[in-house]
């Protein structure tokens, strides 16, 4: 059984992204990783290329010009995607600002040798942990998926979807397994004036430049409701992510446990709900679970 995992990424330096930590969460469980490595302005080259003899890098180009709902970023992911060896037998992929603990290794490794041969199942679906401002609260709400895919089979027709947070193979849903594995998403892990550059950063392959400042100007702080509800966090991070942490030089000491009364009647209802059955209503769900 093979492995490949697969990334995309352009400056991850200059965006304060564990990139490095992402890829060598997974590299223990992959033959070989590939890099769609984006044309940066900072050294994120330089960083990747020091991971190790299982790295492959592809350089590439984006196009700057498309802003219809984050497309360039599954334009730069399918191109990773067209570079994995034909031999691979499961697809691992993680974002740059992602990570999965060393504990969930060994059951997704044992998850991948039980499904190879199930042709039901195309896909593994995890379960996710939002980091938020700080690496001692997630943010828990209705508007943080709770679940993504991230290894898939290597499949005739799998594409990145939209803006590469999914999968779809031939146009469709991929068929799917939950399995008890989580992604830690560190992406929104920073001081108010870096998630400000990064909501202003995230936007440009979004939106236009004169609703962006419209809407995010320049400024030092950030309006952290925009968590919707913090949680503490009890457990560890990944074993990968300990030099980073060390290195964090700001505490975020907001009391933000409670749900901002910003959110709508509809929004509270159906999470109280969530809360108390373990059900979303009406969650987007870009796969079928089959097992």
């Amino acid at each position: 059984m093979k492995v490949t995992g697969f990334t995309f990424l352009r400056n991850a330096i200059a965006n304060d992204y564990p990139a490095k930590e992402a890829i060598l969460s997974v590299l223990p469980l992959c033959d070989e990783f590939i890099i769609a490595l984006g044309d940066s302005s900072d050294t994120t080259a330089e960083l990747v290329s020091n991971i190790g003899p299982k790295i492959r890098i592809i350089n590439t180009v984006w196009d700057e010009s498309i802003r219809e709902g984050g497309r360039v970023f599954a334009d730069e992911t399918n191109k990773a995607i067209a570079a994995i060896s034909p031999d691979t037998d499961w697809m691992m992929y993680i974002q740059g600002d992602e990570a999965i603990h060393e504990d969930y290794l060994p059951l997704i490794k044992t998850e991948m040798e039980q499904e190879w041969k199930n042709s039901n199942v195309e896909a593994l679906l995890l379960k996710y942990k939002h980091f938020y401002a700080s690496y001692d609260y997630l943010a828990e709400s209705r508007r943080w998926y709770r679940r993504e895919v991230r290894i898939i089979k290597n499949l005739p027709g799998v594409r990145s979807y939209r803006d590469a947070q999914g999968f779809r193979i031939n146009d469709r849903k991929l068929r799917v397994k939950l399995i008890d594995a989580y992604i830690y998403h560190y992406g929104w892990v920073k001081p108010p004036k870096g998630l400000q550059g990064k909501v202003r950063n995230f936007n440009q392959f979004y939106q236009t430049e004169e609703w962006i400042e419209e809407n995010y100007p320049v400024q030092e702080t950030f309006d952290m409701h925009n968590a919707d509800r913090l949680v503490h966090f009890k457990g560890t991070h990944p074993k990968v992510m300990a030099t980073r942490i060390e290195a964090a030089n700001w505490k975020f000491d907001k009391d933000l446990t409670k749900e901002t009364p910003r959110m709508t009647f509809r929004r509270k209802l159906l999470q109280k709900i969530e809360d108390r059955t373990g059900w979303r209503l009406f969650e987007y769900r870009n796969y079928k679970i089959v097992k």
